[in-house]
């Protein structure tokens, strides 16, 4: 068994990038995990509201999932296939076309575009060129696509947008979401209308790339009128619908695509993070087949072949998916999150407002220092959640989908004592 020295942290801080950022709000050494708990080398336990932002929709270490790895692994299953044909591939495919594809009417290719969520997107944005000869990706504000260039000339933040080095991130325009402009500004109308002017200065585009919650970008949560007359402003305009559902897809808004009861059919979707089941890293891209025009190797990825993810998928998909039992249970934990998350904004924080869908939820507290400051009770009080939006204002409740109600409701009581103990301060300075 590892052992650490008395500054755990030490070799970390010596040695590792400065680009590294969690660790930075969460300064302890993890050596096991269960569910929705993770486990320092001093003995303490952790409640894991951050569920690695979402790529742990059903906890660390599902049995199911490790046994069937363990298995194939001592049976010297094929680890690393490029895109070979192996079983473990086949049988993932296989599970996902009779639990996801069929069962929705979609008729999609899967395309296995490497290790993470932007490499789906990446592989996205180029298709989608390569289909319409266009070049123009429209994006949206606060929108998060991913770190790589291309990913991430669609993303917003300009924090993010900085790691460029003053690099051209070109190619893409913005567009506002909805809500960006407050509750009563129509953004599909001012996007049509941008769109109708061929004077507006923004060429014909190629896609529309949109998140139905925004992640990173403030847990901002699009309605189905808004999504719908997104896809129909694409279809009128020859541009190609991605809905990019990588961290809320899986089951996170209570159903499997976080779009399933939007009634629109993407032509592309990126997903990753929860997809492989376990935490391992996979991902893909969906593509409707009349778009699947690629040539052989055209794009490609060394580690697109990750048996050892095809095993925990499969296993995830045939153990959640089979039935609505799964689906049912996070929509009753999601009812519970929202009424839990509303009391905590009404009675301890004025002004206040709750945001997301399902178990993708958040309070907005109004201001990163506040978020910041909360996140920090709550780590040193046994909880470990993090914060999102343009200014880090939203405290984000990313728990497992599979956490026990006992733990959930005990997780979230961390939170409202939290909230209480960090603006107690304000409230007497405030006297």
């Amino acid at each position: 068994m590892t052992t650490f020295p008395t500054d755990a942290t030490a070799v970390f801080n010596r040695r590792e990038s400065e680009a590294r950022s969690y660790c930075r709000s969460f300064p302890a050494v993890f050596t096991s995990a269960r569910n929705a708990t993770l486990t320092t080398s001093d003995g303490r336990d952790y409640t894991d509201f951050l569920a690695g932002c979402s790529t742990l929709n059903y906890g660390h270490n599902d049995p199911d999932m490790k046994a069937a790895l363990i298995d194939y692994i001592a049976a010297d299953g094929v680890a690393h296939g490029l895109d070979m044909h192996t079983d473990a591939k086949a049988a993932f495919i296989e599970a996902f076309e009779r639990l996801v594809l069929k069962p929705r009417g979609m008729d999609h290719r899967i395309m296995f575009t490497g290790p993470t969520g932007t490499n789906a997107v990446e592989a996205a944005m180029k298709l989608a060129r390569k289909v319409t000869g266009r070049q123009t990706i429209i994006a949206f504000t606060n929108g998060f696509h991913g770190m790589t260039m291309g990913a991430l000339s669609a993303t917003g933040n300009a924090a993010k947008r900085a790691g460029a080095g003053g690099a051209s991130l070109a190619g893409t325009a913005r567009m506002p979401y909805e809500g960006a402009f407050g509750a009563d500004a129509d953004t599909l109308a001012q996007i049509e209308t941008m769109l109708d002017n061929p004077s507006s200065g923004i060429d014909a585009p190629a896609a529309f790339i949109v998140e139905p919650v925004q992640g990173e970008g403030g847990l901002n949560a699009a309605s189905k009128k808004w999504m719908q007359g997104i896809a129909r402003i694409a279809r009128k305009h020859g541009a190609l619908l991605i809905v990019d559902d990588i961290q809320a897809g899986v089951g996170r808004t209570g159903t499997f695509f976080s779009f399933d009861d939007y009634g629109i059919v993407p032509d592309m979707i990126p997903m990753a993070k929860s997809l492989s089941g376990m935490g391992l890293p996979m991902a893909v891209l969906l593509i409707k087949p009349e778009h699947d025009i690629w040539k052989p190797a055209e794009h490609n990825g060394t580690f697109r072949g990750n048996n050892h993810a095809f095993v925990t998928a499969r296993v995830a998909l045939e153990k959640f998916w089979s039935d609505d039992s799964f689906a049912a249970s996070v929509r009753k934990k999601g009812d519970f999150l929202e009424k839990r998350l509303t009391a905590m904004a009404d009675e301890l924080l004025s002004g206040a407002s709750l945001k997301g869908r399902g178990m993708m939820r958040g309070i907005d507290v109004g201001s990163g220092e506040l978020a910041g400051k909360i996140c920090a009770e709550c780590f040193r009080n046994g909880l470990i959640i993090e914060t999102s939006g343009a200014h880090d204002e939203v405290v984000k409740v990313l728990a497992p989908l599979t956490i026990p109600m006992e733990q959930f409701s005990a997780g979230l009581d961390i939170l409202e004592n939290s909230i209480a103990a960090s603006i107690a301060p304000m409230r007497v300075a405030a006297e």
